[in-house]
């Protein structure tokens, strides 16, 4: 059978634009772009708000998630997936942008794109399967209580009529699917509260109200900054970060898509995507940006697309919105978006995860990691600190699990020999115990200590194990190491004697 052709980065070409076809069907064309509608209505607000917490014009903003959505839709590798601008990198280059200007930020972001080009095409992606459930239960659990966190400004101090929109916008929202599901119960609130509110001339805050939306298309942007190496040190580290946290919270929200529509995606080609999106988007004068995990849960779940199509039209949207039905935008009531978001955060939050049943059937260890990246992302509103945070416990904790796997037993002294068997993993964790499982004092002039049982996997071991040797020979005692496999063997070949043990 032939082998299928096969794009750069390793997935069959037919796969990469079967998203691309699926979406002409004409069913699944009308899910897609009516979607797409509802996530760009849904953006508008946001970044807007991204735009001030980055001290930035919103324009800069609202560009940005233009660019960045139609780029992605084309060079991403995880279908129905939403990039534009986010809380996640505003924060991280709003000291640039309140320190030094527009343009230095856009140049951090073009810098930004290029190392996560790099890095996506180095396989940084690969690295997403040593990230524990326990951490990604808890990312999406803390994403849902920063989406309904971020709407809280939203309802604090205001008209009780505020209060009772949303209310209405949240019934329509839950009631709306048992008549039908043909048409998304989200922008079916959205146009109802919007026709309520200005036939009814009731006064309350609108998308209007958040900022000044652009008059005009995005031109090639140069940055205006002098071209020296003091320019590249104040930029490579806001560069780096957004880099970093931008190529974290998009694969992990790849992964929790793929999760959530049961399909595969191409997570090394979303790394280098999303890089080049950025650097699309800063030579347009945007602030950059990533995954937005929000939107894309509208995408996929309460709009129910699977395709790039989606994506794209959310873009082209986006921008009809901005600069063509502006006005009408404008009297969208914030309301009926922050009815829209609260029902987004109830549906990402995974409440079998916070069952008394499953707490207790869980370790408490697991629980614990759930915890702390929830605790850490609530506390800091930073993704990508809670999953550190996460992943670093996690590895703690499995260490100190295996850290007693390691068992050494030894045998009765036969014919002036004593024989040791080592069974188990040997790493920095369980091998530290290693050194102290011999009687040095009692044991004849000579022993073998087999390691059939046992896997040597770094130089930590090999350490131990030489500090054995040098123990025994101060004692008059000669150590002879039998049974280790090919690996072991090499390995231990090679760094045995060189690592200072017994100094």
């Amino acid at each position: 059978m032939p082998t299928p052709a096969r794009t750069a980065t390793g997935v069959p070409e037919a796969a990469a634009a079967s998203s691309w076809r699926a979406a002409l069907k004409p069913r699944t064309l009308r899910i897609e772009l009516v979607s797409g509608l509802m996530v760009a209505l849904a953006l508008i607000p946001e970044a807007i708000s991204f735009s001030i917490i980055a001290g930035v014009d919103p324009r800069v903003g609202l560009f940005a998630s233009f660019t960045m959505a139609v780029s992605i839709a084309f060079l991403g590798g995880r279908p129905a997936m939403i990039s534009a601008a986010t809380a996640a990198v505003a924060l991280v280059v709003a000291p640039l942008a309140k320190e030094h200007g527009l343009d230095y930020l856009v140049l951090a972001v073009v810098l930004g794109g290029l190392i996560q080009v790099a890095l996506g095409l180095l396989g940084v992606a690969k690295l997403m399967r040593f990230i524990p459930r326990s951490v990604m239960v808890g990312f999406v659990n803390s994403l849902a209580i920063l989406i309904a966190m971020a709407q809280l400004p939203h309802l604090t101090d205001k008209p009780w009529t505020v209060y009772a929109l949303v209310a209405v916008g949240l019934a329509i929202i839950f009631l709306w699917p048992r008549l039908t599901k043909a048409v998304p119960a989200p922008l079916v609130a959205i146009i109802v509260l919007t026709i309520v509110t200005v036939w009814a001339g009731i006064a309350v805050p609108t998308v209007g109200d958040e900022g000044a939306l652009p008059e005009g298309l995005p031109g090639l942007f140069v940055p205006d900054v002098p071209w020296t190496l003091d320019t590249l040190r104040i930029v490579l580290p806001y560069a780096l970060g957004l880099a970093l946290v931008g190529l974290l919270e998009s694969l992990m929200t790849a992964k929790l898509v793929d999760d959530v529509t049961d399909t595969h995606s191409d997570k090394t080609r979303e790394a280098w995507g999303q890089g080049a999106a950025n650097v699309i988007t800063g030579l347009f004068g945007g602030m950059g940006g990533c995954a937005m995990i929000g939107q894309t849960m509208i995408n996929v779940k309460a709009g129910g697309a699977r395709t790039r199509l989606s994506t794209l039209s959310a873009g082209v949207f986006l921008l009809i919105l901005i600069l063509v039905l502006g006005d009408v935008v404008a009297v969208i009531p914030m309301a009926a978006l922050v009815a829209v978001m609260l029902f987004v955060s109830w549906a990402t939050f995974d409440w079998h995860s916070i069952r008394p049943s499953t707490l207790t059937r869980l370790p408490r260890s697991e629980n614990s990691v759930m915890l702390l990246t929830v605790a850490v992302v609530v506390v800091t509103h930073n993704l990508a600190y809670g999953v550190v945070a996460g992943v670093l416990l996690a590895s703690v904790l499995f260490a100190r699990r295996v850290a007693h796997l390691a068992e050494v037993t030894g045998g009765p002294v036969e014919d002036g020999v004593r024989r040791y068997t080592v069974a188990g993993e040997l790493f920095f964790a369980s091998s530290n115990d290693l050194y102290s499982q011999f009687d040095y004092a009692g044991d004849p002039e000579r022993v073998v200590i087999d390691m059939t049982h046992s896997h040597v996997w770094d130089a930590s071991t090999v350490a131990a194990l030489d500090a054995v040797e040098h123990k025994y020979a101060t004692h008059g005692t000669a150590v002879e190491i039998v049974g280790l496999n090919e690996a072991s063997r090499a390995f231990h070949g090679r760094m045995s004697g060189h690592l200072g043990a017994g100094h």
